[in-house]
């Protein structure tokens, strides 16, 4: 009766299954978790009081649509410094989180029946928004110990229904970071595609990079390749390298032809991003990640090291806050594992089924140094009791 009376889609959608189950372990006494991506910094004083500055002058009334054109210059300032490339004021939307910045960009592009080709292991909402646009989700698998993509299994994904591809790097869940092979390679098979097809052939890249603060070692964005810039779509967020989750602030970065489109789309949504915190996202750019990142680092090789100990394989993190490391040989499904867990350890990890890869959990690291001990001591007992299944001579 409820999908005859409201949006279909809505009603087929399912809430997130990150927040269902971290509910649901959050209600065990005693149980640890380390489920949620939310950084255990608080936002930086610098910032707070940019944001206190700006109350007190009446910032409160509407921003433009877009945002304030003094951010919008200084995220192009930022985009130039940081990651070589060039957008103008009127190219950027700032937006109300990056989950705001996706849903336009999907929302933006899609029309019935277009198909979005999403590397998985994933972050569901790709799914849930492309779904709620109408679309089509096409999994397309990394291989190998680092998650990278192949040449091969793109091409497999592609099809004349093809609208865009969604690269998220550093990765949710895996910390993964596309190399810069993997870029080119990427870059080389949308270029051949255009070349054969004409516009029939190009695919919108959605760049999800908010976690590019957070990564390890060397990193390059696909917004490097400026050739495809009528293609590109950046999004970006505050919320992990500044530890301002909860001010819901992000940005969207595209060819001017695209953002002129997708603004309207943003003010029909929420009409503009929240005015007296412009000024304080402004000032975060002034701020260096390096010693969070540096925590983050630690705590990565701790992890990691707790995790190859107890003989689970699993891939280093090369960026953002989370290891995915594989229970494939206990024989379980990720979520009766992760429930077992939670019963039986008190301890909970995210089942890797939410992300597209039953045969892995999802651990974040982005916990205080005794937390993610005390968790790792519980992840060993777990595994010691947890008998393995009789293997094949």
């Amino acid at each position: 009766m409820l999908e005859k009376l409201m949006n279909r889609e809505l009603v087929r959608s399912q809430p997130s299954g990150i927040r269902t189950f971290t509910n649901m372990a959050g209600e065990v006494e005693d149980c640890l978790l380390l489920t949620i991506g939310e950084p255990d910094f608080n936002t930086p004083d610098k910032i707070k009081e940019a944001a206190k500055r700006a109350l007190d002058e009446n910032d409160v009334h509407y921003p433009p649509w877009a945002g304030q054109r003094r951010l919008r210059e200084r995220i192009a300032r930022f985009e130039l410094e940081q990651n070589g490339v060039t957008y103008d004021p009127e190219e950027i939307i700032l937006t109300d989180g990056a989950t705001e910045a996706l849903y336009l960009a999907l929302r933006g592009i899609l029309n019935e029946g277009d198909e979005v080709i999403v590397p998985t292991p994933a972050f569901a909402l790709y799914q849930s928004i492309t779904e709620l646009s109408r679309g089509t989700v096409v999994p397309l698998p990394t291989v190998g110990p680092h998650f990278q993509i192949e040449k091969n299994m793109l091409n497999a994904c592609l099809s004349e229904r093809t609208k865009a591809i969604v690269l998220n790097s550093p990765n949710n869940p895996t910390g993964t970071v596309y190399t810069q092979e993997t870029l080119e390679m990427i870059r080389d098979v949308l270029l051949m595609r255009q070349a054969e097809m004409g516009m029939n052939g190009v695919v919108f890249v959605i760049c999800d990079d908010v976690y590019a603060q957070l990564s390890y070692g060397e990193y390059r964005s696909f917004t490097q390749f400026q050739e495809l810039r009528g293609q590109i779509i950046g999004v970006q967020s505050f919320s992990k390298p500044y530890a301002m989750t909860g001010w819901r602030a992000g940005y969207l970065m595209a060819d001017r032809e695209v953002t002129s489109q997708l603004v309207k789309l943003h003010a029909s949504t929420v009409v503009s991003a929240v005015s007296f915190i412009q000024q304080a996202c402004g000032t975060a750019l002034d701020c260096d990640p390096a010693e969070m990142r540096e925590v983050y680092r630690n705590r990565r090789n701790y992890v990691y090291g707790r995790l190859q100990e107890m003989g689970l394989e699993v891939s280093e993190p090369r960026g953002a806050f989370y290891i995915f490391p594989s229970i494939a040989k206990y024989g379980l499904g990720s979520e009766e594992f992760c429930l077992r867990m939670v019963r039986e350890a008190r301890l909970a990890a995210l089942p890797g089924k939410y992300f597209g890869a039953d045969g892995h959990i999802r651990i974040s690291y982005c916990y205080c140094e005794e937390t993610l001990r005390e968790g790792m001591d519980r992840l060993e007992r777990f595994l010691s009791a947890l008998a393995l299944p009789p293997q094949d001579n």
